[in-house]
């Protein structure tokens, strides 16, 4: 769980990074940026999900105080 954990956070800063290179290079004519960072939205929000889903079926340990 770990490992898709910090894969899917690399990607989401990849596509950050994507975004910011095609900000820069297109100087906003295109929708290059609209896109990497729609793609960049779509990966946190299932991140978010698995991290749920991870945490109810009890693959993400709860931690006590």
């Amino acid at each position: 769980m770990k490992i898709i954990i910090v894969l899917f956070l690399l990607v989401i800063v990849g596509s950050l990074a994507s975004a910011l290179l095609y900000l820069v290079r297109d100087k906003g004519n295109s929708d290059r940026t609209v896109k990497a960072l729609t793609v960049r939205i779509g990966l946190s929000v299932t991140l978010f999900v698995l991290l749920m889903l991870g945490y109810y079926f009890g693959l993400i340990p709860q931690q006590g105080l």
